[in-house]
């Protein structure tokens, strides 16, 4: 298995507290406008396209409120060293990252947010199955460790309160379900946060663009936390 190499993380400087970022994205906007572009991603403008209400769903998604997502974890194409195929997907969730290497040096990289699965599983699967506007069933270990979900044993409809979302990819190894998966959120506020349950989530809109370029049988490596 390689681990690609992501070149902004090295290059990243330390990381600020949330209330530095906050100050400091505010005085950015007041300088600037919402037009200014970041010098590590995309503009305000450019963002709000990307993340902008999904009017079309069987489930109508809402914009995602940029303001609650720190700017390193936006969608961005990246250089990223890897000698796997294109397609492939690495998820990194020690720092809450999700990559589609896209060839010649470059990957695209998406923030996600991590639960308890994301950090305690790693290795090598595949894609065994996609999934859209899914059912979720919450595992037996899951109920026994949260008692609120026994509602649900049976299943939870879909629609924007599925912990799954609009899209979900499943991944397998040797064509049994691993029980981990990437998953869509329309909580922007734990994007780059662990989450108490759930394995690996990507906003949306960013779901949405991974999963449409991503057919059965793609592999993923999930890095060691």
């Amino acid at each position: 298995m390689t681990r690609g190499k992501d070149r902004d993380l090295d290059a990243a400087p330390a990381q600020f507290t949330r209330r530095a970022f906050l100050v400091g994205s505010a005085a950015l906007i007041g300088a600037a406008g919402l037009a200014a572009c970041s010098p590590t991603g995309m503009s305000m403008a450019e963002a709000e396209r990307i993340y902008g209400p999904l009017p079309n769903e069987r489930f109508p998604v809402p914009a995602v409120n940029i303001a609650k997502v720190d700017p390193k974890y936006l969608r961005r194409r990246v250089r990223y060293d890897s000698k796997e195929p294109v397609g492939t997907i690495i998820v990194d969730p020690k720092h809450y990252y999700v990559y589609r290497i896209e060839g010649d040096g470059y990957a695209t990289r998406y923030g996600a947010n991590v639960g308890r699965a994301g950090f305690v599983w790693s290795g090598e699967a595949y894609i065994g199955r996609k999934a859209e506007w899914p059912v979720w069933t919450p595992p037996k270990e899951m109920i026994a460790r949260q008692p609120e979900a026994a509602p649900y044993a049976n299943g939870m409809p879909p629609g924007l309160n599925n912990p799954l979302g609009a899209r979900t990819l499943y991944l397998y190894q040797n064509g049994a379900y691993t029980l981990y998966t990437i998953y869509s959120t329309i909580m922007p506020e734990t994007i780059g946060k662990g989450v108490s349950s759930g394995c690996v989530g990507l906003l949306t809109q960013d779901m949405l663009d991974l999963y449409d370029k991503t057919p059965v049988n793609t592999k993923v490596i999930v890095l060691k936390a």
